[in-house]
């Protein structure tokens, strides 16, 4: 029970649900297209069900990943990967949501929200599983349950919210890729592989982190202003 009151325990529980929310931004929408044909009062029941589905099987895919990340090299392999988010989150590449088809049946909707975020979440899992990593102890999955579970009304009600925030504010986007960029560093460190050759200290552990945030912004402003360069070229 103590694990449960730790600050490590609440700061990943922090951690997730913000991954949550600057990663699931697209969930949003997703859900709205494949749910816009149905019929007014299917539709509500259509979203819910959806996000029920699509967590539920987010949670397996992440207790995989976990397992996976005791294997040598393979923390390092998803730091690598979370960097590439992190800047991906901070540059991101103009995608569109126009192959999600709408349906009038309420399980054909589900169906298609739950497959379209299983395609779209290998991100958010790889993030998640570095952020419980991060928080040590034996609790890895509850905290991940618990985590999912707190983000779910903001992924039903208030990822439009949030997603107009980011508009107005974006170093709220700044700070989340700086964030994933920080689990990286952070998680690399802890890998089997290297564990035996680098201090397992607070001071190492934490500059890995700032050294991840750093790279994730540095890389991340430069893809910007190439992209911000080449699009005002004639």
């Amino acid at each position: 029970m103590e694990q449960f009151l730790t600050p490590a325990f609440w700061l990943a529980v922090g951690q997730i649900i913000m991954i949550d929310i600057l990663l699931g931004g697209d969930n949003a929408v997703v859900i709205a297209l494949a749910c816009r044909k149905l019929p007014a009062d299917q539709r509500r029941k259509g979203i819910i069900w959806g996000t029920v589905g699509a967590i539920l099987l987010r949670v397996i895919l992440i207790f995989f990943a976990l397992t996976l990340l005791q294997i040598p090299y393979l923390k390092i392999v998803g730091a690598l990967l979370l960097l590439w988010i992190g800047v991906k989150l901070l540059a991101p590449d103009d995608e569109g949501h126009g192959e999600i088809e709408g349906s009038d049946r309420l399980w054909s909707a589900v169906k298609t929200v739950i497959v379209a975020d299983l395609v779209m979440s290998i991100d958010n899992v790889i993030a998640i599983a570095g952020a419980a990593e991060s928080a040590g102890g034996d609790h890895k999955m509850p905290l991940v349950i618990f985590g999912l579970l707190v983000s779910i009304p903001i992924i039903i009600g208030g990822s439009q919210l949030v997603l107009k925030l980011m508009d107005r504010f974006p170093f709220i986007i700044t700070l989340g890729g700086m964030l994933l960029g920080w689990i990286a560093g952070t998680m690399a460190v802890t890998d089997p592989a290297i564990v035996g050759h680098v201090p397992q200290t607070d001071a190492v552990r934490y500059g890995f982190g700032v050294a991840g945030a750093l790279v994730v912004l540095a890389i991340g402003k430069l893809v910007s202003a190439r992209r911000g360069g080449g699009n005002a070229a004639p």
